[in-house]
């Protein structure tokens, strides 16, 4: 497991995992419990789900008060010795007073960056005016130059997940996002590779991209290759656990089998990956 050193904060030792060479890959707990796993198989840092987080505390994404989400992302700091990031959505608001106190909130917990998004929490006006979208990121960095400790701000555009998939208007709203102070730059819902390449030559800072999006499978040397710095899963890894759960409930039920939970991996090795382990109070 890599960790930050004494020396070096959470939020420095994220950064330089953006630096390469190649791609790494950050994925995405729903609780302590997957958080610990993660940890323990290796992965160099973590980043919270909104939608994984929801599912968990039984609710649609965007329906968890923000003082929840604060507490998850608190629970998943003291996890594990890795960096966390935090997907924070639009944040506490959408004025840019409120994106900068979204990021002085995060850091006081101990998270290593945060992302915010141009999604205006609306389905039908789904993302912010770009001159809004530009000053929310503008405030922001200017509240993250403020911190006593390194902290790595993303900077999301949600047009393709909210049925704008125009990547000139994307990649501006990037570029525009990377002048504003922005370390990270992600454009969620890309589908090819000729789209991510353009996407990364046109700004010079690190890219996100996110894999497990239905009908998008690239590997991690593919996005690499195509100038991808960060790779993360969303709620990926919550879906194939709840996935798993109701398929083996749906059998149980519908034929009063029990060969999917007979597959389940064994005590023994679960009680492995948490040795030592407290609960966070």
């Amino acid at each position: 497991m890599t960790a930050a050193s004494d020396t070096v904060s959470k939020g420095a030792a994220f950064r330089r995992l953006h630096d390469g060479p190649g791609a790494f890959v950050i994925p995405n707990p729903w609780d302590v419990g997957s958080a610990r796993l993660l940890a323990a198989l290796g992965f160099p840092a973590l980043a919270t789900t909104s939608a994984g987080m929801s599912f968990a505390y039984g609710v649609g994404e965007g329906k968890v008060p923000h003082a929840m989400v604060l507490e998850h992302c608190r629970q998943l700091v003291q996890a594990t010795p890795l960096p966390v990031s935090a997907d924070l959505e639009k944040g506490f608001g959408d004025s840019p007073e409120e994106a900068a106190e979204t990021i002085r909130a995060a850091a006081g917990l101990g998270l290593a960056g945060c992302s915010l998004e141009d999604f205006t929490g609306d389905p039908a006006n789904p993302i912010f005016e770009t001159s809004l979208a530009v000053e929310r990121i503008a405030a922001a960095a200017e509240a993250r130059a403020g911190l006593a400790e390194d902290f790595v701000l993303t900077a999301r555009c949600e047009n393709f997940l909210w049925g704008r998939p125009d990547l000139d208007d994307t990649i501006a709203r990037l570029q525009a996002f990377e002048k504003a102070g922005a370390d990270v730059l992600f454009a969620p819902g890309l589908r090819d590779l000729d789209s991510i390449r353009a996407v990364c030559a046109a700004v010079s800072r690190p890219v996100n991209v996110i894999m497990g999006l239905p009908g998008i499978s690239f590997s991690v040397s593919d996005l690499a290759a195509a100038g991808v710095r960060r790779i993360s899963i969303g709620s990926s890894l919550a879906r194939v656990a709840y996935g798993a759960a109701i398929s083996a409930a749906q059998e149980i039920l519908g034929t009063g089998s029990f060969g999917t939970v007979s597959q389940a991996i064994g005590f023994a090795r679960m009680e492995e990956y948490f040795a030592g382990q407290e609960v966070i109070s």
